[in-house]
């Protein structure tokens, strides 16, 4: 397909001799859109995380005012000082809960030293007392000397808080009065043992309560530090996208001044060209450059239900940037054309009233010319 004769490279108000700086100014204006497009990414994650905070917001304002004012004035920790903190407090709360075990296993020994504590102090020999049925009933054996074994344990695999070690010793007695009938001696053993059991621990377990409130409060303050180390990084990124747009901007702006000063004015035929070419762009497109009218004209509408445009009230700037759009967007056009036999349909009723619209105004213009 034959080339567009008012829009080739001789036409764009920048001479041969200056091509080379046209290219390095296509080559600016790339770097920018690479840069914009970095930038919306951050803004995304910014608005992201600024409504995940307002959702948890929202879902912890049932807190006190008393503890919001608190928050307030908390300085920001470092990550550094965060990790230290919290390294503190996990060595703090294992020494205290071991202090919690130490103490359980002074009621451990108690019941183990109890008269009838021997036949809980060893698994069940199951196939030494014949109980071929016991591991249908009984879901997971436990003994004493099984929970002594993983109290003393050195290689990690032990208790590690003092409501599982209760949990096992609750679990022998229920195991053998729950094997054994009601009336049998191990039943009654096992009954009388927990009920002691039960009696000791409940000198231990306000001390328990006290510990777990503690771990939950240090806990949350824990997950609050980390929630403004997270705000002062998204403050931090969302003052550099502000100085980043300030830059980009000042960029932007710094070329279009470039581009107006060495552009030369155009004339009246490449405008009338300009316009005729501007009525020949698919609808999308033609939208396209009425957001390129826009940019420099507050005022005008792009997205009316009436649009004039008047192509000589346009800025160079402007009627540059139009040329070298219309330009790309119609080679594009004629390609896709032929790639699909020239079957395109462009008669879009919105596309047909701007057409009318541009050559209205054209021959308002002739008319005042002529007269």
């Amino acid at each position: 397909m034959a080339s567009i004769p008012d829009l080739e490279i001789a036409e764009t108000g920048i001479s041969k001799d200056n091509s080379a700086e046209a290219e390095q100014f296509k080559i600016r204006v790339d770097e920018i859109f690479q840069k914009v497009d970095e930038l919306e990414q951050k803004v995304n994650e910014v608005e992201q995380f600024n409504l995940n905070s307002s959702k948890k917001q929202q879902s912890s304002s049932k807190g006190s005012s008393m503890g919001k004012e608190r928050d307030k004035g908390r300085q920001v920790p470092s990550i550094k000082k965060q990790q230290q903190d919290a390294s503190r407090r996990e060595a703090a709360a294992a020494k205290r809960m071991q202090e919690l075990m130490r103490q359980f296993g002074t009621i451990v020994r108690q019941i183990t030293q109890h008269k009838w504590a021997w036949p809980f102090m060893q698994p069940v020999d199951v196939k030494g007392l014949g109980l071929h049925d016991y591991y249908e009933i009984i879901e997971k054996p436990m003994d004493f000397s099984t929970i002594k074994n993983q109290m003393e344990a050195k290689d990690g695999t032990g208790y590690k808080n003092v409501r599982d070690i209760c949990a096992d010793v609750r679990l022998v007695f229920n195991n053998a009065m729950k094997y054994n009938d009601e009336g049998s001696d191990v039943h009654l053993m096992a009954k009388t043992l927990l009920e002691k059991f039960e009696e000791k621990w409940q000198l231990l377990l306000p001390k328990v309560t006290e510990e777990e409130r503690r771990r939950d409060e240090e806990e949350a303050e824990a997950q609050l530090d980390m929630q403004l180390v997270r705000e002062a990084a998204h403050a931090k990124v969302v003052r550099d996208l502000c100085n980043e747009l300030y830059e980009v901007d000042t960029h932007l702006e710094h070329l279009r001044e470039t581009v107006v000063q060495k552009c030369r004015k155009m004339s009246t035929e490449e405008k009338r060209n300009l316009g005729t070419a501007i009525a020949r762009l698919s609808m999308e497109d033609l939208n396209k450059a009425l957001e390129i009218i826009a940019q420099s004209n507050p005022a005008f509408q792009a997205m009316a239900e009436e649009v004039e445009i008047d192509i000589d009230a346009q800025s160079e700037s402007t009627l540059w940037r139009l040329k070298f759009f219309v330009k790309d967007a119609l080679e594009l056009q004629s390609r896709s054309a032929m790639s699909t036999g020239g079957n395109n349909n462009y008669n879009n009723k919105r596309k047909k009233e701007i057409c009318d619209a541009i050559a209205k105004t054209a021959k308002k213009k002739s008319k005042k010319t002529s007269s």
